[in-house]
C-alpha cells in the first residue's frame, strides 16, 4: 500500500522544461515509479521522450491537456492520458484550478 500523505511532496519549477510548479510526492522501488503530482493552474510538464518506458496519466482532479507525438487531446477526471514506450507528450494545466494526477511509469 501506498500512502501519498506519508511520502514527502517536492515543489519542482520547470519540470522537463515545462513552466511553472508541479508538486510531487513520489515512490520508486526500482522497477516502477508512482506518483501524485500536482500541476498548480497555467504550469505545464515540458516536451520529453519515453525512449525506455511509457507513462500511464490517471487523472484524478482537473483536466489536461496533453500533447502525444504532436495530437492535442483533453483529458479530464476519471480518465487516462497514455505515453507509450517511444513516444514523446508533454502536459499544461489551461484550467484555474490545480491539475492533480497519479503517474505509474515501470521500468522496462
Amino acid at each position: 500500500m501506498i500512502d501519498f500523505d506519508l511520502v514527502a511532496q517536492k515543489s519542482v519549477t520547470a519540470m522537463k522544461g515545462g513552466v511553472g510548479e508541479a508538486k510531487v510526492r513520489a515512490v520508486d522501488d526500482g522497477q516502477v515509479r508512482i506518483m501524485k503530482s500536482i500541476l498548480a493552474p497555467g504550469a505545464s510538464i515540458g516536451l520529453h521522450c519515453h525512449s525506455d518506458s511509457c507513462e500511464i496519466v490517471y487523472i484524478l482532479e482537473g483536466q489536461a491537456t496533453a500533447y502525444l507525438n504532436g495530437a492535442k487531446e483533453i483529458v479530464k477526471a476519471g480518465q487516462v492520458h497514455y505515453c507509450p514506450k517511444g513516444s514523446s507528450h508533454t502536459m499544461k494545466n489551461e484550467t484555474d484550478k490545480p491539475l492533480v494526477c497519479l503517474n505509474i511509469i515501470p521500468k522496462m
